[in-house]
C-alpha cells in the first residue's frame, strides 16, 4: 500500500544536514498519524552524504535512497525524487532546513481541505544578504511580467503536490526545467501559506551568483518568448531611425551642399550597431541551445543506484512510463 506522504529532497554535499534533517522531518511525520516516506536523492555528492543516508535506510527503510550516476544540478535531481515518490501527496523540500519541516500539518491540512497545490511562499528570508533578496525580488517581478503563467514569488520548491497534479507534472518532457515555472503551469487548484525561511542550519550553499543567473535564464527562457520580440521591436526601431536620419541627410545635402562626415560619428554609430546585433545572437543562441538539449533526446538523469526504490521505474525519460534507459540496482 503506497504510503499517505512523500517527503522528498535533493541533496548535494549534505553531510552536516542529513542526520539533523531526518531528525525534524521525522519528529514532524511521526506525529501526522499517517504513514510516510522520505525520497533522498543524491546528486553526485562529494562527501559522504551517500553514506549516511545508506545508513539511515538500514535503520528506517521508510528512508528511500536515489544515487545518481553524477551531479545532474537540483533542478534535475528533484525530478528524480519526484518521478519515485509514490504518496498521496508529494512535498518537495531542501535539506539545508531553511525550510521548516513543522509547516507540514499546514501543508496538510490546506490538501484536506481539496486544494491540489499547496505552495509555501517566504514572508521573510532571514540569513540572506539584501542583495540577494533584491535580485530575487527583481527576477520575479520580471518574470511575472513576461509569461502568461502566474509564478508565486518568494515561492521556492516547497510546496504540496497532491497525486493528480503530481501524474500531471511527470508528464512534461523537457530536459531545461525552471521547476518553480512548471509547478504553476500544471494548474489545478492551489492554496498558499506563508512562513519565515530560516537562515542555513549548516554548511554553505553551492548557489553562487553565477549559478542563479542560470537558473534565471532558464526560468526566462522556458516560459517566456518576450526576449526574442524585443529584439524584433529593437531592429525595427534602428530601422526607423536610420530612415529619418538618412532623410536627414538627403535633405540637408539638397539644401545646404555635401560636408565631410565625421570619423567619430560613424565608428560609434558602427560600434553600437554591431553591439546590438551580438547581443540579438547572443538571445538566439540562448534559444537554440535549450532547442538543441531538447532533440537530443537523452534520459534526465541515470540512476547508479538504489536502497529501498521499486524496480518498476526507469532512468529519467520523456513520459511517465520512462525510457529504455539502464535500470537502477534495487537493495
Amino acid at each position: 500500500m503506497p504510503p499517505c506522504l512523500s517527503i522528498v529532497v535533493p541533496m548535494h554535499n549534505e553531510s552536516q544536514n542529513v542526520q539533523a534533517f531526518y531528525d525534524r522531518v521525522a519528529g514532524v511525520l511521526d506525529g501526522l498519524g499517517e504513514t510516510w516516506e522520505i525520497v533522498c536523492v543524491n546528486d553526485g555528492s562529494r562527501d559522504d552524504t551517500l553514506a549516511q543516508l545508506t545508513e539511515l535506510h538500514g535503520r528506517d527503510p521508510r528512508v528511500k535512497v536515489i544515487d545518481l550516476s553524477r551531479n545532474f544540478g537540483k533542478e534535475i535531481a528533484l525530478t528524480a525524487g519526484l518521478d519515485h515518490a509514490t504518496g498521496d501527496a508529494v512535498i518537495p523540500i531542501d535539506a539545508d532546513l531553511q525550510d521548516p519541516p513543522e509547516l507540514i500539518p499546514e501543508l496538510l491540512a490546506k490538501w484536506r481541505e481539496g486544494y491540489e497545490v499547496v505552495n509555501a511562499t517566504r514572508r521573510s528570508r532571514q540569513g540572506e544578504t539584501w542583495v540577494k533578496k533584491a535580485t530575487a525580488n527583481a527576477f520575479y517581478r520580471a518574470l511575472e511580467k513576461m509569461t502568461s503563467i502566474r509564478i508565486p514569488r518568494n515561492t521556492g520548491d516547497f510546496r504540496l503536490i497532491s497525486r493528480p497534479a503530481m501524474d500531471a507534472l511527470r508528464r512534461l518532457p523537457e530536459r531545461n526545467r525552471f521547476m518553480k515555472g512548471l509547478f504553476a503551469w500544471v494548474g489545478f487548484r492551489q492554496a498558499t501559506v506563508y512562513f519565515d525561511r530560516h537562515p542555513r542550519h549548516a554548511g554553505v550553499t553551492t548557489w553562487n551568483y553565477w549559478r542563479l543567473w542560470n537558473l534565471a535564464l532558464d526560468g526566462i527562457t522556458s516560459f517566456s518568448s518576450l526576449p526574442l520580440r524585443i529584439w524584433s521591436y529593437l531592429g525595427a526601431g534602428i530601422a526607423l531611425c536610420a530612415f529619418f536620419y538618412a532623410s536627414f541627410l538627403i535633405l540637408r545635402t539638397l539644401f545646404f551642399g555635401i560636408d565631410l562626415p565625421g570619423y567619430a560619428s560613424i565608428m560609434v554609430t558602427i560600434l553600437f550597431i554591431g553591439g546590438i546585433q551580438l547581443i540579438g545572437l547572443g538571445v538566439l543562441g540562448e534559444y537554440l541551445g535549450r532547442i538543441f538539449e531538447e532533440v537530443k533526446q537523452r534520459p534526465m538523469y541515470l540512476i547508479r543506484e538504489s536502497h529501498g526504490i521499486g524496480a518498476s521505474v526507469t532512468d529519467g525519460g520523456t513520459d511517465v512510463a520512462g525510457l529504455d534507459a539502464a535500470r537502477a540496482p534495487v537493495r
